[in-house]
Order: structure tokens, then sequence, then C-alpha cells
């Protein structure tokens, strides 16, 4: 115990030495910006975050992740965009241009990994944060194009990575060159004719599905890239493009439905795209969305799995449950026909005067459940020929304005289609046999080999 309170008491001199005669200085907790502030490299940065007035922004409590580019990398972003000075850049974009390089949440060296964050720069005119990619294969890199130099600078209220470049605002374009997975979109969009990295480079906003390597590799089944006719991977590449920003909440709010991509058919009608998110998010009944909403400044990018090729009438039918009975009405009810590769042709020539493109009047699963009793395969055969038209891509465009519109069908007699309709429809439909209480109650489903109208009703000939 003795020995105790002469510690106690040499311990207390010796502080009170130290506080009077040589008092310590205990270091001040340091902000993003004090930090920034007393980084001679980081001036240029201080003065952006002033003249945006975020500097007081980094100085409250929280807690960021910033990645702080250099004085040298301004100076190339500023004469990269005609400018002479810091003064030049409208504030609005020197303000998402330093928000593009900060993320809610410390993340250190050890924690950031390979994939897609979201920064506090938003898409114009919208709410949605932009994404930045992140790749960690060789140190790190951010959306392909700046590189972390010095890493995990601690504050008070984050992290700092100082980076060697300025992150500018990335197009659907610069997160597909970033992202090594899309190495092959990026190929093909070179090749296609149309200019089409230029075009996805523009003011949009574009929603582009975009595969992944392992998907083109399964499309083109060894057949080189280059070997594909640069006209037709332009048209499968639009048919990946929706103008507008569509979320993966927009899909999954509507449930299901078509919409149209920039893609064109006959005519030059944009072709439809069905999308159904009963599992996941579906397009065309072949694509599924493996990453949903990387946000550009110019769009929005959801990663698929599948290249979704050019679709025939017999696509959509296929991938719409609302045709399931009609499916199964020209394949498994009727063998001794090849509805299927029928209505699958893409060009003329097959020698039976049954050509492309096709208007198909689909009559839905409750269609075929009004009937009695759905045909035997003869008399079923000649039903469904009774609901194509060949050799005609016939539009509601095309129809007669407060008329009527004959259609001939493939079993030889017509359609003839009244518009307006009745009751709520579209426009009405009489049949062969007479019947006109037929309705069309949806249009254009536009295919590349056709185009599909939705009837609540079986036609029938007058067999």
């Amino acid at each position: 115990m003795k020995t105790l309170l002469i510690l106690t008491l040499v311990l207390v001199t010796t502080w009170s030495c130290n506080n009077d005669d040589d008092p310590v200085t205990m270091p001040q907790p340091q902000t993003i910006t004090d930090i920034a502030s007393a980084t001679p490299e980081l001036s240029s940065l201080v003065a952006a975050l002033t003249k945006a007035n975020l500097a007081t922004t980094l100085s409250e409590p929280g807690s960021y992740t910033v990645f702080a580019p250099t004085n040298d990398a301004f100076t190339t972003f500023l004469n990269a965009n005609g400018f002479a000075s810091l003064d030049d850049v409208p504030v609005d974009v020197l303000t998402q241009v330093l928000l593009n390089h900060v993320i809610v949440g410390q993340f250190n060296s050890i924690i950031i990994s390979t994939g897609y964050m979201k920064t506090l720069a938003t898409q114009s005119g919208t709410d949605l944060n932009l994404s930045m990619f992140i790749d960690t294969s060789d140190g790190v890199t951010l959306n392909g194009v700046s590189h972390v130099t010095t890493s995990d600078i601690y504050a008070t209220n984050g992290v700092i990575h100082i980076v060697d470049a300025v992150i500018g605002l990335p197009t659907v374009v610069d997160h597909a060159l970033a992202n090594p997975n899309f190495s092959s979109l990026v190929a093909a969009l070179s090749t296609a004719d149309g200019n089409l990295v230029s075009v996805l480079s523009g003011a949009g906003p574009f929603t582009v599905l975009a595969p992944d390597n392992d998907a083109f590799t399964a499309f083109l089944n060894g057949t080189a890239l280059a070997d594909v006719p640069t006209d037709a991977l332009a048209n499968i590449l639009l048919n990946h493009v929706l103008g507008g920003v569509v979320t993966s909440t927009n899909l999954v709010d509507a449930g299901s439905g078509y919409t149209n991509t920039l893609a064109t058919g006959p005519n030059m009608n944009n072709l439809s795209l069905y999308y159904n998110t009963s599992s996941g998010v579906m397009f065309n009944g072949v694509s599924t969305v493996t990453a949903a909403d990387i946000v550009a400044s110019n769009g929005i990018i959801h990663a698929i799995d599948t290249v979704i090729d050019i679709p025939t009438v017999v696509t959509f039918a296929v991938a719409d449950p609302n045709f399931s009975t009609l499916v199964s009405a020209l394949t498994t009810l009727t063998p001794a026909t090849d509805f299927a590769s029928i209505l699958s042709r893409n060009m003329d020539g097959n020698g039976d005067g049954i050509n492309p493109p096709f208007t198909v009047f689909a009559p839905t699963n409750d269609a075929f459940a009004a009937l009695a009793s759905v045909p035997d395969e003869p008399v079923l055969t000649q039903v469904l020929l009774h609901h194509v038209v060949g050799g005609a891509n016939v539009t509601s465009s095309d129809l007669t304005p407060n008329g009527n519109t004959v259609a001939p069908t493939l079993q030889g007699q017509n359609l003839t289609i009244t518009l307006p309709g009745t009751n709520g429809n579209i426009a009405d439909v009489t049949d062969g046999a007479g019947n006109s209480d037929i309705g069309i109650i949806a249009v254009d489903v536009q295919a590349g080999n056709g185009v599909i109208h939705v009837i609540n009703k079986v036609a029938l000939p007058s067999i």
C-alpha cells in the first residue's frame, strides 16, 4: 500500500510539472474539409468545394467516402472540357461533378470491392443517384478513368482516397466501357452501323438492357462478331434500348406489358418488347435482369443474361402467358401443321405462298375459354388460319378511320375491322361466320416479321 501511494504521488507531481512548465498540445479532430485544406495537392479541390458551397457540407458530422482529385487532375479536367479555370465552370455542373466523388458511408481500402455504388450526384431531372463502377482487379479504378493513388486518410466524418483524375458524370457508354463484363457489348456497339457509341453518348435519356459477355458468347455461338452483318447487328442492339428512363421499380410496379424499343420492323415501325416481373424481370421470355438500376447521366442500364434477338410474332405468343392456350392450339393441338415455323418466317421463298409479314389477331386465354369446346385438328387448323393475314403488316394506323377495313386471311375468308369499336373495344371485328361481337382490345404488338392485335373472342370462319 505504501508503494502504491508513493507511485501515485510521483505521477501526479509529474503531470503537474508537465502541465505547468511544458503544456501538451492535443491534436484537434479534423473533418474531410480540414484535411483537404491542409493538403497542398488538394487546393484545387478545396477551391471547387468552396465555389459549389460543399466545403461546409463535408465539415459537418456524418459519414462520407470522398475520392479527392489532385490539382493535376483538375488541370487536366479543365483543359479537356474547354474551361480556362474553375471560375468558368457553371456552378450546377461543378456541384454535380464534385458530388460524383462522394459516397455516403465510410469505405476504406479493406471494404471497397468490385461493383457498383451510388454517389451523391443525381441524374438531371430525376432524383436518381448516379452509379460508380469500382474495379479492384488492379488497384482501385473508378468508372474506368480514375485511380486511387493514396488511400485511407481518415477524418472525423469519413475517409478520403486521393485519385489521379476527376470523375466526370458518366453516360451509359462510359459505364459500359468501365465494366469489363460489357466488353463484348462495347465491341458490338463500335462495329454496328449507325455510330451507336455516339448515339448512346448523346442526351437521351435511354434505358439500355445490356447483355454481358457470356450472353454475347451464347448468342454468337462460334460466329465471329465481324461476320455478323452490321445493319442486322445495329437493329439487334437497338432492340435493347428504350427511350426514356425505366427503372426496375417502374417495371415491377407495372407487373407485365409491352413497350417499344428503338429497333424497327416492317414499315419502320418500332419493335415491341414484352416484360414480365412475376419471377425476376424478364424480357420477351428469354432474357433476365441480373443487375438493375446502373444510373448514368443520360439514362439507366440493366444488365441482362441473354441477347434479345429480333422477335417474331411467335416470340410474343410464347412469352406472354395470356396467349398460352393459343400456343397450345398452334402446337400440340395441330401437329400436322408446323404453325410455329410458319409464323417465325422472316422472308419469302417457302413455295407455299404463306409469306411474311403477318398480321395476327391473337385470341386471349379467356377468348378460348369462352368456346363451348376447342375444335378438333382439321377445324381448329382452319380457325387458326382465319386469324392470320399474310404478306401485310397492318397496324392500327393503317385501319380506315370511322369505317371498315377488309383483311383477307390465310384461311381464305375475310375479317372486317370496324374503327372505332364499341363497348370499350379499340375496334370491332366481324369474322367469316358473320359474328360481329369480337373486339380488338390491344393493338400494335410489333414483331420483326409482323404485328399482333389482341382480340377478346375467337374468330370463326364459315365452314
